[in-house]
């Protein structure tokens, strides 16, 4: 059941860019290139977790894999020997046996994973089909179950990875094309914090479509279409959603830090980011690993000028080998002149009011009697491990606009992100399906960030 389209907010105004000459020229090769309005859809909101990569495998993608009867599909960006693998070829191992067991169809899985090393991605083959793992290789080489262990699943491994800078970063997993995972967290040793959105509806559909664009490409040969009961959902039940790809591109199109930065290219995730950075009205609220790209810290300083409160949450020192190569700049740096630029604003915005009677009002009441914006609060927060909690770092990537639209996905603030690497988003709208997520994440929150800077 395809349902409603999203609120108009969306509808008429965020796609706009994506229909410009410009915009059609970028997603042309792609299956919304022509009608970009195909990535409205609607999802049920199952679930949504948070912890440890380890945690949201345990709690949530093992627990939907062993719930299979036709078909997995797991996509992540880094694969690496670890607990998360432990548990993932462990139940591999048991849906193998179940199916054998059950007198089924062997089950169809697909692993998909874009970077294990950088030794991998030097040598990747620069065929954009990518690379097909033989059966031989998936213990040697991935840590993997033999392929004896696994007799009752139909078993392909593949990788994609496009030099110098074209990771394929999205991580999803879609079971029987009824329910998908978007987890944040990938195939790897690291005790991140982490969240995780059990979805289903028409959604998984549109989810299963870009898999299978980036993934499969146009084989005919290898299209399949399980034989499952697809049951109607309730529209009280279904939230407006879109779906936001952002395809690779391997031109970084690097500029000296002194100089503006071009603008990103037009995908679907970059175009309704930025809409809605520039839209936003009361708040915006950002968790993210790295904040880095140029065209997101200016929107941020247009926004808290309109009198939007930003809020904040990142990381020191995370990748930071990863930060200066691709984006020639450190998160560190960035959140020091964003907070410059803030305080020029705000001197600014003050200066006409130098002059006013000794018992001066708030800076928030000069402005509304004389009709002006004050400028919105920013809070900035660094991620702060405790001994009470194993998490070491937060790879969470969610912006919430106005307390009414959710972008989750794999997509960082960070440069790699916005001009590089494949990404994958999802937006969702609705107050009251907002306001839960960002209770969570709160709660998950709580106790692990200090402020580095606070506007009361």
């Amino acid at each position: 059941m395809e349902a409603l389209r999203p609120p108009d907010f969306s509808a008429t105004n965020w796609m706009e860019k994506l229909l410009t000459p410009d915009g059609i020229n970028e997603n042309r090769r792609h299956f919304w290139g022509r009608e970009p309005a195909t990535l409205f859809t609607t999802a049920i909101i199952e679930d949504f977790i948070t912890g440890t990569g380890e945690g949201v495998f345990t709690d949530a993608i093992v627990p939907l894999i062993l719930s299979a009867r036709y078909e997995v599909i797991l996509v992540t960006c880094f694969w690496a020997y670890s607990p998360s693998l432990t548990k993932l070829s462990a139940a591999l191992i048991e849906l193998s046996r179940r199916s054998l067991a059950e007198g089924l169809p062997r089950i169809r899985v697909r692993l998909c994973f874009s970077s294990r090393s950088l030794l991998q991605k030097i040598l990747h083959t620069t065929n954009p089909s990518g690379e097909k793992y033989s059966p031989s290789a998936w213990a040697s080489k991935l840590g993997l179950p033999a392929p004896e262990q696994m007799q009752g699943l139909d078993l392909e491994v593949k990788s994609l990875f496009f030099l110098p800078f074209s990771v394929l970063h999205p991580k999803f997993v879609i079971v029987d094309r009824r329910v998908a995972l978007l987890p944040s967290c990938n195939v790897s040793w690291e005790t991140w914090l982490e969240c995780c959105l059990k979805i289903s509806g028409p959604v998984v559909s549109k989810l299963h479509r870009f898999w299978t664009e980036t993934w499969e490409g146009d084989n005919p040969a290898q299209s399949y279409e399980p034989e499952v009961d697809r049951e109607e959902s309730s529209p009280s039940s279904l939230v407006p959603a879109s779906l936001l790809p952002s395809p690779q591109h391997r031109n970084p199109h690097f500029r000296p830090l002194f100089q503006k930065a071009i603008p990103p290219p037009l995908t679907p995730l970059n175009v309704y980011l930025l809409h809605n950075l520039e839209a936003a009205k009361t708040s915006i609220d950002i968790t993210t690993p790295n904040l880095t790209c140029k065209p997101v810290l200016s929107a941020l300083i247009n926004a808290l000028a309109r009198g939007v409160n930003v809020n904040i949450f990142t990381c020191r020192r995370m990748m930071m080998v990863e930060q200066l190569v691709t984006a020639g700049t450190t998160t560190e740096f960035c959140v020091w002149r964003l907070v410059r630029r803030y305080k020029t604003l705000s001197r600014r915005i003050d200066h006409t009011h130098l002059n006013a009677s000794p018992k001066k009002p708030s800076r928030t009441a000069r402005d509304l009697e004389q009709g002006r914006q004050p400028v919105g609060r920013l809070n900035i927060n660094y991620f702060n491990s405790t001994p009470e909690r194993p998490e070491v770092k937060c790879h969470i990537k969610c912006t919430i606009v106005d307390e009414s639209r959710v972008i989750l996905g794999s997509g960082n603030m960070d440069r790699a992100s916005w001009y590089t690497s494949q990404e994958l988003g999802l937006a969702l709208e609705g107050k009251g399906m907002a306001r839960r997520i960002m209770q969570d994440l709160g709660s998950a929150r709580q106790g692990l960030f200090d402020h580095c800077y606070y506007t009361s």
